[in-house]
């Protein structure tokens, strides 16, 4: 592929030469391969470059001013277009040419082409597959079943104790309300026999008071005769 740069060597325009300047420095800096086709001294090249310029890209006048460049027969540009990829670090894409290994713009490159062609996309697939082919539990992938039933009887094993500590309180709640009932049935004849030993006591002592009532009155008697 041939670098062709129309250039106009006997402008009378400083604006132009240092247009041309520009772009035929820039290229050889960057060891890019051109021709300058000269448009003041040959008809042929001047009459070629403004047939092969695109319509859309010519000045209102319809007549192109150098430097144009083209990549063989390819329209690659003008000086404008020319320095804004040599802005965006993009003047080898400009020119149709692949970028140099190292090269910022073949950095940009390579991400443009991961990009588009969706290489992250594609890593992203091969994790998944990864993922996928390493071996998951049996447990795991049935939603881990087994822990479920041993869940389950643990449950079961909680509530039949519980049902037998609900059997132990009831019978000692159970006990614990006969205790009562006997320890009072105790108590009452404990009572009785406490009122009983009163009344035994309380007779014994009216008896001996009655008898000594009666020794007294004898007494009195005794002394009354007496006198």
């Amino acid at each position: 592929m041939v670098i062709k740069v129309f250039l106009a060597s006997s402008s009378g325009s400083t604006a132009i030469k240092k247009k041309q300047q520009d772009v035929v420095g820039f290229l050889e800096s960057l060891k890019v391969d051109y021709a300058p086709l000269d448009i003041a001294c040959n008809e042929e090249n001047r009459m070629w470059m403004r047939q092969n310029v695109p319509e859309e890209k010519k000045p209102s006048n319809g007549i192109p001013l150098p430097p144009q460049i083209f990549n063989e027969e390819g329209y690659c540009g003008d000086y404008e277009t020319f320095f804004d990829a040599k802005e965006d670090n993009m003047v080898y894409a400009f020119l149709g040419l692949p970028p140099p290994p190292g090269s910022k713009e073949a950095e940009q490159a390579n991400k443009a082409l991961i990009v588009e062609n969706g290489t992250h996309a594609e890593e992203t697939n091969a994790e998944e597959s990864l993922d996928e082919s390493i071996e998951v539990p049996v447990e795991a992938r049935n939603g881990n079943a087994h822990g479920e039933e041993e869940e389950q009887a643990a449950d079961e094993e909680e509530e039949e104790e519980g049902e037998g500590d609900e059997e132990v309180a009831e019978e000692e709640v159970t006990e614990g309300d006969e205790a009562p009932a006997d320890y009072e049935e105790e108590e009452e004849e404990e009572a009785v026999e406490e009122t009983d030993e009163v009344t035994e006591d309380t007779q014994a002592q009216a008896e001996e008071e009655e008898e000594e009532q009666e020794e007294e009155e004898a007494e009195v008697q005794e002394e009354e005769e007496a006198e």
